[in-house]
Formats: C-alpha cells, structure tokens, sequence
C-alpha cells in the first residue's frame, strides 16, 4: 500500500488547507497560515503536499540536503505531482546542483507546461548553466503566458521585470545578427516592396505588436488581417480622390450653415454600456453629417451634395439590410482623440478621404501609424484595434464609406447579407450597429 495515498474525500480536504495556507500567506497572515498547515500536518501527516511543505520550511531553515531527502522520497511515489518537483527544483538548486535542478524542472513542466512560475525559474536555470539565448526563449514563453491586466506578487513582479530585461537584450543581439545578412538578400530585390517582410521582422523582435482581426458581432473565416490595404485592389481610388475638391466644397458649404445637421457620431441609448466612449456618448466633438447611415440614404443631405454623391457612384458599398452602406462627413473637434477600439464585422473595409487636415492629426491602425494628407485616400480593415487623434486647434474632417472587403466572393457577399438579416429579424432589428460603424 502507497503511504502517500490517502481517501479521495480526505485529499481533497488537505488540498484545500494547503490552499488556503497560501492565499492566507499571500495576503501576509503568516499566522493564519501557519494554523492552515499544522492543521493539514495532523489531519495527514504523510500527504505529498503536507510533506512538501515541510520540506520547504526545511530549505527556509537552511536545511537543504533534509530537503532534498524528503522531496526525492515524494517524488519516488508521486511523479505526477508537478508541485513537488518544481520544490525539488529549487531545493537543488539552493545546493548549487544546478543541472539536477533543471532536470526536475522539466519533469514540472512536462506535467504542468503552463505553469508561469516553473518557465521563470527555468529561464533563471538557463541563466546559471550559460545558455543566455536557451533563457531569453524561455523568458520569453513565460511572458506570452501573463494575461492582460494581471497583477502579480511582489515576488513575481521582480521576476518579470528581469524576464522584459533579458528579452529585450536578446531581441537587440538578435537584431545585429540577422542585420548583414537581411541586407545583402534585400540589396537583391531594390524593386520590390518588402513592407510586409520588414513587419515580420518588427514581430520577431517584438518591435511590433501582433493585432488581429476582432469584430464585435461577426468574423467572416479566412479574411486576410491587413491593416492599410495597398491601392491596386481598388482602382477607382483615383476617380474618387479626383472628386476631392468638389466634395470638399460640399463638406464646406454644409459647414457654412449656422444649424449643420452635424449629429454626435456616438450615440447610446440610456442604460447602454459606455466603456470607452463615455467622454464622446452624445457629444458633437465627435460629429458626422450621413449621406447614408445603416443602409438609409439621407435624401435632403444628398441633395445638399450631389457631386460627392456622384463619386460614390457604382463603388462596391457594403450593402447590408439595416447596416450598410454607411457614408459621411466626419468632424473631428479640437483636442479630441477617439480612443481604440474595433468595428462589428470584417466583411467590410472603411474608406477614408482626407478633406480638411490641420498639423497634429494621426490616425492608427493596429501597428502601423498614418497621417492623413488631403486628398490621398486608403482603405483599412477596421476590425482591427484602430485609434484617431486630433491635436490641432482646428477641427478635422475627412469623408467615410464602407466597401465589400475584395476576398468575398459574389455568393459570399449574398449569403452575408442574408445572415445579417435574418440575425437582425430574430432580434427585432435590422441594425448591428456599435455605434462605432464607420470608423473615426
């Protein structure tokens, strides 16, 4: 009979001791711990985890080689126990028996490969056995393991910070190492863009964040995730950027008037979540004047302009039933920044056409920064994280529409509107907007 092995009823309970010992000692009740433990120590004296804390209160006392003795009986009976072998790792360790100690890491990790504090202390091994490079990939995998907003031990935090070190360090020394070598292949080609290959260097060595594709209501499989689309997949750019002057006329006549029509681009209904846009939620710092809002063209504002209406002419809109298309003015106040956020869907592309763009206004998509020049359209996918700014004295505004992305095929586009729908049917409406439709 295993000594280790106790009642499945019974191991549960001194697992939840042993637990509540260490968020007990976590959050400084190094008595109420204490009162965990010796509880667990009478209830199953010879439990793995009640022996694994003995043991680490054996290396806490300077008794290493004790330790290490207790840790390697345990593990002789219980190898599947992660825990246990990630505290022979550091009792070996604090013996200077650094290779052992990497040894029982793996057998840790090949039970747990997740654990973040296992890959930390095996980056710190790597460290001490001179695999600088070995550490920093290890440093690395254990980063990509923090979620967003976690907020670690103040133990943990040191650990991180050496961890960011080392891989920057790394990244650098990586960087002058392909550095000659990318230069003499790329003196090769002086003709061709090499945009997207230089981007996947910036990812490599983590100069470059990796943004993906994440709309709020639906993502179509398969649509490539380019931030600012090149100019050759929408030859009619040309025609609508020589329309600029006439549509900014229109923009500027609609402008003149004391009462413009311009609405708050975000909108809420009360009770509505506001999240981020709660200094924008009904106000004109943000504004827009529709030409077609959600699939409705707007006659009367239409009518005020007829040439801008001309050169959206026989565009692939994106022609959803109570969404799409969607064209406008968008104003942009003074000293007003759109905060980053994604649109509803990735079957669309949003268009914009700088018209009036006063010194201090960007625009960002993803990982890639533009400044808006009037009367140089582009075409970005604004289901990725996008942001806008306007630090000027002046307002901004640029006209807005949507189009089909260019990657759906006829039966596609149909079947999506037909999806969309029916979706909106279901729910009693026609619309998904987020009241970020078209985009900044």
């Amino acid at each position: 009979m295993n000594e280790y092995a106790y009642a499945p009823n019974i191991d549960q309970r001194i697992r939840a001791l042993i637990a509540s010992a260490k968020q007990s000692s976590e959050r400084g009740r190094s008595r109420e711990a204490d009162q965990f433990l010796r509880q667990a120590e009478r209830e199953a004296p010879r439990h793995p985890l009640v022996l694994n804390e003995t043991a680490l209160r054996l290396l806490g006392s300077g008794n290493q080689s004790g330790a290490v003795a207790l840790l390697e009986q345990v593990v002789a009976a219980e190898p599947a126990n992660p825990e246990v072998w990630f505290s022979l790792a550091s009792a070996l360790r604090s013996l200077n028996r650094i290779d052992e100690a990497a040894a029982a890491l793996e057998r840790s990790l090949a039970i747990d490969p997740l654990n973040l504090s296992a890959l930390l202390e095996k980056a710190e091994l790597q460290v001490l056995q001179c695999k600088p490079r070995a550490a920093a990939m290890s440093y690395r995998n254990a980063l990509q393991l923090v979620p967003p907003g976690f907020k670690p031990p103040p133990w943990m935090t040191i650990q991180l910070q050496k961890a960011k070190e080392a891989v920057d360090v790394n990244n650098r020394a990586l960087e002058t190492y392909i550095d000659d070598e990318l230069r003499q292949v790329r003196a090769r080609y002086p003709n061709e863009s090499l945009r997207r290959f230089d981007q996947c260097v910036e990812t490599i060595l983590q100069k470059r964040r990796i943004y993906r594709q994440q709309p709020t209501f639906m993502l179509f499989p398969e649509l490539p995730t380019i931030e600012f689309y090149e100019r050759h997949h929408f030859p009619w750019l040309d025609r609508v950027e020589a329309a600029t002057d006439d549509i900014r006329a229109e923009l500027l006549d609609v402008l003149s008037e004391e009462n413009a029509e311009l609405a708050p681009y975000v909108s809420k209904p009360p009770g509505t979540p506001v999240n981020q846009w709660r200094e924008l939620n009904n106000s004109r710092r943000w504004s827009a004047y529709f030409l077609w809002r959600e699939g409705v063209g707007n006659r009367r504002h239409m009518a005020r302009c007829p040439r801008t209406v001309a050169a959206l002419d026989g565009l692939p809109h994106w022609d959803i039933p109570g969404s799409g298309p969607t064209a406008m003015f968008s104003v942009l106040d003074a000293t007003t920044r759109i905060p980053p956020h994604t649109g509803t869907v990735n079957t669309r592309l949003v268009v914009h056409l700088p018209l009036i763009v006063p010194p201090g206004c960007g625009f960002r998509v993803g990982g890639q920064q533009r400044e808006w020049h009037p009367g140089k359209a582009f075409v970005f996918d604004d289901s990725i994280d996008h942001e806008a700014w306007n630090d000027s004295d002046k307002p901004r505004a640029i006209l807005i529409f949507n189009i089909w992305s260019p990657f759906l095929s006829a039966a596609e586009r149909e079947l999506t509107r037909t999806l969309t729908a029916r979706i909106g049917e279901y729910y009693g409406t026609m619309s998904n907007s987020d009241g970020t439709q078209a985009s900044a």
